[in-house]
């Protein structure tokens, strides 16, 4: 089993579409492992991002991050980074595959719904960022 981490982002809370996606990720064969509805400060989201920190959007992605709440997602599957990749479809929902979560629920390559690791390293600092092993170890309550 692989874990990855998912952000069903502002935009698409703010459209109540958290349900659907939720839905669709148990439909393709995703465990949620913990779930969290939080809304990120400018220091959590900076920290969060800091990978893009040189890059020009950056303000731009924080300011976004931070406009309203976001649910985040520890999710295991075989395959799971690569298969929440496809699921969620291209950056620019323009670009992306029909069916997928970005075609379906983005509106834009800034807004686009939904955030996926992108490798095992990633994942594995991602999960760490939101959750506690006791969280993840599913004995948390």
């Amino acid at each position: 089993m692989e874990r990855t981490l998912a952000i069903i982002k502002p935009d698409a809370v703010g459209a109540g579409n958290v349900g659907n996606i939720l839905s669709r990720l148990q439909k393709e064969g995703f465990r949620i492992v913990h779930m969290k509805w939080i809304h990120l400060n400018q220091a959590q989201a900076e920290g969060f991002y800091q990978v893009h920190r040189m890059r020009p959007f950056f303000s731009s992605l924080v300011k976004f991050m931070t406009e309203g709440p976001v649910v985040v997602l520890a999710l295991e599957k075989e395959n799971a980074i690569a298969d929440l990749r496809k699921v969620m479809g291209a950056t620019d929902p323009a670009k992306a595959e029909p069916g997928t979560l970005r075609r379906d629920y983005a509106a834009s390559i800034e807004r686009n719904a939904i955030h996926g690791s992108d490798s095992a390293q990633s994942a594995d600092y991602e999960i760490a960022y939101f959750f506690s092993t006791i969280e993840l170890s599913g004995r948390s309550g």
